[in-house]
């Protein structure tokens, strides 16, 4: 029983489960390894969760995380800066970085349009896009949100502010993934596949 636990340890099991995905169950095993790990791996531990906090900020171009006023991405001369991907997270360009197919540079919206949660535009940095654009040195604009509701809409939204500007605007393809079974795919992505259909 939780309550049998001293109250130091009944105070981080409740803290270890405000974090997402752990209940706790697990935020209580979480407690135990904590508790047996030698004090140096537990002292790194927490300086490490401390130095985040103190450390990460947003880049002041593009508003990823990073730890300088300039992301490495944003100063890397090796990146094509007329070629910019609009996403809605860091996680986002993290995954595309991941994926290796991407060599311009990021805009990071800090989140999608969603009308119901009270996120309208002015809430997102669609300003702070318009003004990098407005500098003239882009020619692309891809738009990598989300292909669900909100990312649907965030995209609509963007392509409808940015239609006047003399650039190229271009959205990320979605469609059956590699190595998927049709039988498995659901109805909206099998559309999307059939109607961005590409030349063999």
């Amino acid at each position: 029983m939780m309550s049998h636990y001293p109250s130091s340890i009944l105070n981080l099991i409740k803290n270890l489960s405000k974090l997402p995905g752990i209940g706790e169950k697990t935020a209580e095993r979480l407690t135990m390894h904590l508790l047996r790990m030698p004090r140096k791996d537990v002292e790194q531990l927490s300086q490490s969760m401390l130095e985040l906090k103190a450390q990460i900020r947003l880049c002041s171009i593009c508003f990823g995380l990073s730890d300088k006023d300039i992301c490495n991405i944003c100063s890397d001369g090796r990146r094509d800066e007329s070629v910019i991907c609009v996403v809605e997270q860091p996680g986002d360009m993290v995954s595309i970085e991941k994926s290796g197919s991407f060599k311009g540079r990021y805009h990071i919206l800090q989140g999608a349009l969603s009308p119901m949660d009270g996120i309208g535009p002015d809430n997102l940095r669609i300003r702070e896009l318009i003004t990098r654009i407005e500098k003239g040195k882009i020619k692309e604009v891809v738009l990598a949100t989300g292909t669900n509701v909100e990312g649907e809409a965030t995209a609509s939204y963007l392509a409808q502010r940015l239609e006047n500007y003399s650039i190229q605007l271009t959205r990320i393809a979605t469609g059956v993934p590699i190595g998927g079974d049709l039988k498995y795919i659901d109805q909206v992505t099998l559309k999307k596949a059939m109607e961005t259909r590409q030349p063999v």
